[in-house]
């Protein structure tokens, strides 16, 4: 009894893991880029960028003013935007490497409620209307989207939060272009593989535009790497946490069925 007893332990502990949490990516040193491009960043309208703009290695950089740029630098072509650029390259890497835990492909964003992990689409991504992130009150908790293709949302969607959780730890690795429709209050990193578009009073919260090869355009937005204040919560209150034991019910119950089978042919 006892190595069953250690057994179904061992597998529970298995299939635990086997569920591993998403890995936080490490931006290196464009965690101080708001705004990152590869060939130009070109605004259009009173744009508000808290943290750096940069671009490299291309050197158009347009709309500021009227655009304004707080907490940061503009780096147009230099060494800094060079080296963010690097490391932007790593982290993107980095994110499609990650291991799936669940496939969305062909869902629609929108209406869904998230709890930490990795999220995958084969080809493109949409989100109409809002996507919650459950981070189950863990202040760590990470979220990332390997998207294939395209990622693009509706006019007035959102990603918003519940039982804790911060955009600076959502990654959007996306495998072209990122456009988001207006007026969408956005959250996380995104990291675009071509270009990032921001329609006009398009927001990203506690996060960044940064794109390795192609132009950020923005038209009236904000983007800010703050992350005070960002969290926020979702209208009606939160999503209610799985207990402990229900999580190692709902994995050790296949386990033990399979357990008492194998006790059962060795009788």
């Amino acid at each position: 009894m006892k190595f069953f007893g250690f057994g179904l332990l061992a597998l529970v502990i298995a299939s635990l893991s086997a569920y591993a949490a998403a890995i936080n990516v490490d931006l290196g040193t464009a965690d101080s880029f708001a705004v990152l491009a590869g060939s130009a960043v070109t605004n259009t309208g009173t744009s508000t960028v808290h943290g750096s703009v940069g671009v490299s290695p291309g050197s158009a950089i347009s709309g500021f003013p009227p655009g304004l740029v707080s907490g940061g630098t503009i780096h147009n072509m230099d060494a800094t935007a060079a080296q963010a650029q690097s490391d932007l390259t790593t982290a993107y890497n980095f994110a499609a490497g990650e291991s799936c835990s669940n496939n969305l492909t062909g869902m629609d964003l929108g209406g869904l409620t998230l709890t930490s992990g990795v999220y995958c689409f084969d080809s493109s991504a949409q989100l109409t209307g809002a996507l919650s992130l459950n981070a189950q009150g863990n202040p760590n908790a990470v979220f990332v989207f390997k998207i294939g293709d395209t990622l693009t949302t509706a006019s007035n969607s959102s990603v918003v939060f519940i039982n804790g959780g911060q955009g600076d730890s959502v990654f959007w690795k996306v495998g072209s272009s990122a456009t988001l429709g207006t007026s969408t209050a956005f959250a996380g990193n995104i990291l675009a593989l071509t270009s990032i578009t921001l329609n006009t009073t398009a927001s990203i919260q506690c996060g960044r535009a940064l794109a390795r090869n192609g132009a950020v355009t923005l038209d009236t937005n904000n983007v800010s790497i703050d992350t005070e204040g960002c969290e926020t919560s979702t209208p009606g209150g939160t999503v209610p946490e799985p207990s402990t034991a229900s999580l190692l019910l709902l994995i050790g119950a296949p386990a033990l069925l399979w357990l008492r089978r194998l006790k059962s042919v060795h009788k």
